[in-house]
């Protein structure tokens, strides 16, 4: 539904509020395609209100007019189809210089396909003219591991992919926010993914921020840090260099004091936390030894 807000879709931080239905989005022609069968036309006719109104084209590519009955007007551009509409008021001596208006109200057979990294993957009828947060909007907004870069192809086999970043701004501006052609594809890629392996509280795989952005203590941050029986000054960033794996030794002890830089990590890099063998079995004597006062404890009892 169009009336869902961005707020709604938890996207607050990185799309504005979307219009809040289809007749504040208005509708209008738009994009410059002919019309198809079961297209709703709506028809303006200055001067003369009775003779306008919203009109479906059949199967048979023919919309019923007032005064001058079917009209065929499958195949033709917008303003071929107000020229031929013209010309049959005045050829049939209803209206001497009319003044008609004709847009595309609904597109029947030009729905927008919505793929990738959003909750509801599909095809979704076009209304008017829309933009690609409309259709992000509809989709129910970006899946978990959605990202910004979106990929938007044409129906024209000829035009290459658009590729759009969308950014946190609060204002849609045309770059981010580009409009939306009948039978185009939207297709959201997924984010960048960082993991973060070895003696940390919650190993795991962690999408970068909507500007492809993670530094090593962010992420360590979303692993919930660093266990004390870790080797801080022994962790490694393995990274895929040119398709080869390459390790890159961090002193996270450093890092964590901030006397040294916070390194930012890129797609698919892997941050490994060694567990130090010496506090781990301190920590096991440790264990064993709280474990054998409380049975002392117990057996005294």
């Amino acid at each position: 539904m169009m009336t869902k807000s961005l707020a709604a879709l938890g996207l607050i931080a990185l799309f504005p509020l979307l219009a809040t239905s289809q007749e504040r989005l208005g509708f209008t022609s738009g994009a410059a395609l002919p019309i198809g069968c079961g297209d709703l036309v709506q028809m303006t006719v200055l001067d003369t209100p009775e003779l306008s109104g919203t009109f479906r084209v059949n199967n048979g590519g023919e919309a019923f007019l007032p005064l001058v009955g079917s009209v065929r007007l499958a195949s033709l551009p917008v303003e071929e189809a107000q020229a031929l509409i013209r010309k049959r008021l005045v050829e049939g001596g209803y209206l001497r210089d009319p003044e008609i208006t004709l847009y595309i109200a609904e597109y029947a057979t030009q729905g927008v396909s919505v793929v990738g990294e959003v909750k509801k993957p599909g095809i979704y009828p076009i209304f008017g003219v829309h933009h690609l947060l409309d259709y992000i909007a509809l989709a129910e907004g970006l899946a978990p591991l959605g990202g910004t870069m979106v990929s938007i192809t044409h129906r024209d086999p000829a035009s290459l992919p658009r590729r759009v970043r969308l950014t946190k701004s609060g204002i849609a501006d045309p770059e981010s926010n580009p409009e939306i052609l009948p039978g185009d594809t939207i297709f959201v890629e997924k984010a960048g993914v960082v993991y973060v392996v070895g003696d940390v509280g919650r190993p795991g795989g962690f999408p970068l921020n909507h500007e492809e952005r993670l530094t090593l203590l962010q992420a360590l941050a979303l692993a919930e840090g660093v266990n004390r029986t870790a080797a801080e000054k022994s962790a490694k960033l393995i990274r895929n260099y040119k398709g080869e794996r390459k390790e890159i030794p961090i002193d996270l002890k450093k890092v964590l004091a901030g006397k040294a830089p916070d390194p930012s990590l890129e797609d698919e890099d892997i941050v490994f936390v060694p567990a130090s063998l010496g506090k781990s079995a301190a920590r096991r004597g440790l264990e064993a030894a709280v474990q054998a006062a409380v049975g002392v404890t117990i057996y005294r009892r």
